[in-house]
């Protein structure tokens, strides 16, 4: 597929219970969003099409940045590019989502995760901007992490699973893990769902619980922080998402690294990092990275065509 230069960028910020579908004349400035909720998969791939319309206001449309939740294939000559995988999200593994959101339009497209392209836009636009290694985490619903490091976002034969790290669990808690997978996984213990499963009502209503609920959180983010940086030693971790939003929690987790990790490695805990921080972007981290994605589509074009 060819690219038409003069027209706008779309982004597609696929999570497990909202899209926001933006548009993007510049590659910068969001001209036009629109936000969905995630549904069943038929209902949910068509309104996402018909907001790639809307968002782009007749304009021609030079590329589209899909950043989904997953686990979702990655691997462009798999018989499965684009389908998720086993998610825990009821009715969606198998579901091509590449093809659901692009069938019908003719611009070429490219695909990631959304916590890489949160990752990527915080890392360019926003509180990673100045560092080579940067790790972002979302806390909602789910949790999942995206690596940047060395100009660029980590990848093996697949995407990470972040939110799927083995944690050890803390003591006197006997919360009924929330993955179905693992019973002490950083999503399964630190989750929004983990919380609300814990507590018995979500984050942002714990009332006189909040403190205590917040440092718990705390110490399993950041033993998993502390086993990231063992293998990708990281400057800033920016920690974004639902449950980022409770009092202090960049606090007691920056409080607590020192305890998981046992100053080990030396860098960069000997060293008094990482930093711990929220999203420069706020909420549009994903979005904004959707639209970094689809210029990378561009850039693919180009060099296909080459």
């Amino acid at each position: 597929m060819q690219s038409d230069p003069t027209g706008v960028l779309v982004g597609v910020e696929l999570g497990g219970t909202k899209i926001v579908v933006a548009s993007s004349a510049d590659g910068v400035v969001l001209d036009a969003r629109e936000r969905l909720p995630t549904t069943e998969p038929g209902t949910t791939l068509a309104a996402i099409q018909a907001s790639i319309h809307n968002v782009s206001g007749g304009e021609a449309i030079s590329a589209i940045g899909i950043a989904s939740f997953g686990p979702i294939d990655l691997r462009r000559n798999s018989g499965s590019f684009g389908r998720l995988i086993s998610t825990p999200k009821p009715g969606w593994s198998g579901i091509d989502v590449v093809g659901g959101i692009t069938n019908g339009f003719d611009a070429p497209f490219a695909l990631d995760t959304d916590v890489n392209a949160a990752v990527m836009a915080e890392t360019r636009f926003g509180a990673g901007t100045g560092f080579d290694h940067v790790l972002y985490l979302t806390v909602g619903t789910g949790l999942g992490g995206g690596i940047w490091s060395n100009g660029r976002v980590v990848h093996g034969a697949n995407h990470p699973e972040i939110g799927h790290v083995r944690v050890a669990r803390q003591p006197h808690d006997h919360h009924v893990s929330s993955c179905p997978f693992h019973d002490d996984c950083l999503e399964g213990m630190a989750s929004g769902t983990a919380m609300k499963h814990r507590w018995g009502r979500p984050a942002d209503v714990l009332g006189s619980d909040t403190s205590a609920a917040t440092q718990l959180e705390a110490r399993y983010l950041a033993n998993g922080i502390a086993v990231l940086c063992s293998v990708v030693p990281v400057e800033v971790v920016i920690i974004g998402g639902g449950v980022s939003k409770l009092d202090r929690l960049h606090q007691y987790v920056a409080e607590s690294l020192s305890d998981a990790s046992g100053m080990y490695p030396p860098v960069p805990f000997a060293e008094g990092g990482p930093l711990i921080v929220p999203p420069g972007l706020g909420d549009d981290s994903g979005v904004r990275g959707a639209i970094e994605i689809a210029k990378l589509a561009i850039s693919e074009s180009e060099e296909t065509r080459e």
